[in-house]
């Protein structure tokens, strides 16, 4: 029989793996609950019925349903944050913009629920997370901003305002995870195929691209 340290070394790491699980569990239900029923709309024991635990569970992770909340939105935040490395040490905005469209189009088709959420909550005025917009957000586009303005300066595309260029690489990308359902609904009632998502990208890279000059 192993000595008393080592037993704490094999029991340890099950633990972690444990908790993961819960958190993944707890957090998916999440996504889905406050994207169909609103923040107001949803409850702590609905998010624990969809991840099949009890309720105190949930409590355990997440004291509050606000601090569940934040945290869903704090997800998909970072999640967009991670696409918009493509801008990172790119040379042209083919790359770096081309790069952001194809990894938010990405995330709108496997992520869904999170963006809807984050989508449901601004459009209410942001009651929960606006001292986020004003600070992480702010920052995150303020960063952006410097990038494309570098591409314009060098003369690797039209001079435009980069500001509205985000709000529509935003609106075009998410458009395909908020309105999912009318995407459906338009292909015959069909989720989009592999080789649909593909074109997607194409079409809206190309239209996009070519729109600023970096095609």
């Amino acid at each position: 029989m192993p000595p008393p340290a080592q037993i704490t070394r094999i029991k340890a790491p099950r633990r972690t793996e444990i908790r993961r699980e819960n958190e993944r569990l707890i957090l998916n239900a999440a996504e889905r609950v406050f994207a169909e029923a609103g923040f107001g709309g949803a409850t702590m024991q609905l998010i624990a019925d969809l991840a099949g635990l009890p309720k105190a569970n949930l409590h355990y992770y997440f004291p509050t349903k606000e601090a569940l909340y934040r945290r869903v939105v704090q997800d998909i935040f970072e999640i967009w944050l991670d696409a918009a490395s493509s801008f990172d040490g790119a040379e042209d905005p083919a790359t770096g913009i081309g790069g952001y469209i194809d990894a938010k189009m990405e995330i709108s088709r496997r992520h869904p629920h999170g963006s809807k959420v984050w989508a449901s909550e601004v459009m209410q005025g942001a009651p929960v997370i606006q001292d986020y917009l004003e600070t992480t957000l702010k920052d995150w586009t303020d960063g952006r901003i410097r990038a494309i303005q570098t591409w314009i300066d060098a003369g690797k595309m039209a001079p435009i305002d980069p500001r509205h260029l985000l709000y529509m690489l935003w609106a075009t990308t998410q458009h395909y995870a908020d309105f999912g359902h009318q995407i459906e609904t338009l292909n015959h009632g069909k989720p989009l195929t592999d080789q649909q998502w593909r074109d997607a990208k194409a079409s809206v890279k190309s239209i996009i691209l070519r729109g600023i000059g970096a095609a």
